[in-house]
């Protein structure tokens, strides 16, 4: 088995050497070639067009630290639109090559990274098993036999074989949980709506969410945070919100009664594990009464919530039922019998639910629960494919009817070898603050990553590690004239990135040398301005704060992925007579242009 891909491990060899990308992409090559799994992928980039990427990606950008996945190989789920390349949803009959890529996408190329390929699924979405595709069944990296989870199956193995650094997927009921558990890596499932679903096809739309597969909490969250924030192209889509967490968390946990593992005692035994794991860690475990998250996790396949998978597709299912998996059809057409009425009737049951957990979630601060109560083998689960897939979501179906963000991680191993993981689920919007406690879990259950169980960079970034960013927009810039204060101060480039569309820039009147004046106008549509995110030592941060001078000031700046961080800003009344440079959607074009204006009146 290949070992993983790792941001860390990438940014490392490409800071010494940034040819080295081809080297990379030859060796992803190379294992996609080599690989046992001949389900992973339903389509791939190209090899010439891949090694013609890492050419691009040297030319137009030769700094490896200009871009924040530069050259990482990724591959995304084939339900997730990419431009000039098939999205099938593993239906053949089904497929269409659509003209623009999806939102999701389009965020990790402006980033740097290099898609790999289009990975396998259960057909429509439509399973948390990974055996309902024509392309064949994906299978766990730890046991050919067993089951790789789905829906987003081959996206996990992707991952977990070290074919590729991260993938995505999507997650309506657990599917970027359980692939996540059954094959020991780390599934990151946003808050819904924080991540867009805009070009997704979707499954059910009021509930689906993109979800991040990778081998450490550390390299899912940084690509969390590229790829969210609001989009107008999702009618579903949010602006994220930061919610804390208590550091010392009261922690759900499942009590003796509400314990269902169908008889798999191995995996009974490593949640106990895994509950004393977290009071070791200096949480308070609290039991709870499971049952109304149940009966919310009931009427995703026993409710109207069916129509709406069937409402995803159903001109395509009338013109051609053959086309899909019998049971995906039997799922989805069955949809057929509720009414209306029925829909209304399920959202009120779905609100008195609600009303009954909100009450139950009153005792903690977040859930820790298997991710799966079991794993079963391909075979037993072709041949009882309803009931054996139903188990697999005991504990996920309700996370997205509640609004919630859910880590999944490593927990333990089976007396057999096989991988078994827990899911922490938090109130929405607290997926950063959810993170650092997934990440010590995961550290203290020494199941590292993959197949081979590999050590890795556990930790997200966090403000807790004594440094604090700061977005600069003028003379601070990579290769401008005060860089260094940032540079001398311990600084490094986080990302190379834009605001949000909602800022304006002027070159402020009286200033020598010429400062820029950035402005933050709601309502306003603009381009986004060039923008760079640096982190500093928190004593560095403190005496370059103190040495801005009037009118600039600090304050929080919305970048383009919706994330928040301190930044440059302006007074406003210091904009009275100063050129709007907005369109040129950056310091550099102002100076560039303004160089090119001196060199032709010369």
């Amino acid at each position: 088995m290949a070992s993983l891909f790792t941001l860390a491990a990438l940014r490392a060899r490409y800071a010494a050497r940034p040819e080295a990308v081809r080297d990379v992409v030859d060796e992803v090559l190379a294992r996609v070639d080599a690989s046992s799994d001949p389900a992973i992928f339903i389509s791939r980039v190209e090899d010439g067009a891949l090694q013609s990427a890492a050419r691009d990606l040297l030319a137009r950008a030769p700094d490896p630290e200009s871009l924040p996945l530069w050259g990482v190989p990724y591959a995304v789920k084939d339900n997730i639109d990419v431009a000039g390349m098939e999205t099938t949803a593993a239906c053949p009959a089904y497929a269409y090559r659509p003209a623009a890529d999806a939102t999701v996408v389009e965020r990790l190329k402006a980033a740097g990274a290099l898609l790999v390929g289009k990975t396998n699924l259960d057909q429509f979405a439509t399973g948390l098993n990974g055996t309902r595709s024509p392309y064949g069944a994906p299978r766990s990296v730890f046991n050919a036999e067993y089951v790789s989870g789905g829906s987003s199956s081959g996206s996990a193995v992707a991952v977990a074989a070290g074919l590729v650094a991260f993938s995505l997927g999507t997650d309506t009921a657990g599917s970027g949980r359980v692939p996540a558990a059954f094959n020991n890596i780390v599934g990151i499932k946003p808050t819904p709506g924080r991540v867009s679903a805009a070009g997704v096809v979707p499954a059910c739309r009021s509930l689906d969410s993109v979800n991040v597969f990778a081998a450490s909490l550390a390299d899912g969250v940084f690509v969390r945070r590229l790829i969210e924030g609001f989009d107008a192209r999702d009618p579903y889509s949010v602006e994220p919100e930061l919610r804390g967490l208590r550091a010392q968390p009261r922690v759900g946990v499942l009590a003796a009664k509400d314990r269902e593992f169908y008889g798999d005692g191995d995996c009974a035994a490593l949640y106990a594990q895994a509950v004393a794991r977290g009071a070791s860690l200096g949480w308070e475990m609290v039991e709870f009464d499971y049952a109304p998250f149940l009966a919310i996790a009931s009427l995703l396949y026993e409710g109207p919530w069916l129509a709406e998978r069937l409402a995803a597709i159903e001109p395509f299912l009338d013109a051609q039922p053959d086309a899909l998996d019998p049971t995906v059809r039997g799922l989805i057409e069955s949809a057929r019998e509720f009414s209306a009425a029925d829909a209304f009737r399920g959202q009120y049951r779905l609100k008195a639910l609600l009303r009954e957990a909100d009450a139950v979630a009153k005792k903690f601060d977040f859930l820790l629960l298997p991710t799966a109560p079991t794993i079963h083998k391909v075979e037993a689960m072709r041949a009882d494919p309803v009931r054996l897939n139903a188990q697999f979501g005991r504990y996920t179906n309700f996370v997205n009817f509640c609004a919630m963000a859910a880590i999944a991680v490593p927990s333990g191993f089976r007396g057999d070898g096989l991988p078994f993981g827990v899911t922490l689920i938090a109130p929405g919007h607290c997926d950063d603050a959810l993170a650092p406690f997934a990440a010590a879990f995961h550290e203290a259950s020494g199941c590292g990553a993959g197949a081979g169980k590999e050590k890795v960079a556990l930790a997200p970034e966090t403000a807790d590690d004594g440094r604090i960013e700061i977005v600069v927009v003028g003379a601070h810039l990579t290769g401008q004239p005060l860089n260094r204060e940032l540079t001398d101060g311990g600084g490094f480039l986080v990302e190379a990135t834009r605001t949000a569309g909602d800022y304006r820039l002027f070159v402020l009147p009286d200033t020598t040398p010429s400062k820029p004046g950035l402005i933050r106008e709601p309502g306003f549509a603009g381009p986004g301005l060039e923008v760079e995110v640096w982190s500093l030592p928190a004593e560095s941060f403190g005496r370059f704060v103190n040495a801005i001078p009037a009118p600039l000031g600090v304050g929080k700046v919305t970048l383009a992925n919706g994330r928040a961080a301190t930044g440059f800003l302006c007074e406003s009344h210091a904009l009275q007579g100063a050129r709007e440079i907005t369109a040129l959607g950056g310091w550099r074009r102002y100076l560039d242009r303004e160089r090119g204006v001196r060199h032709a009146g010369q």
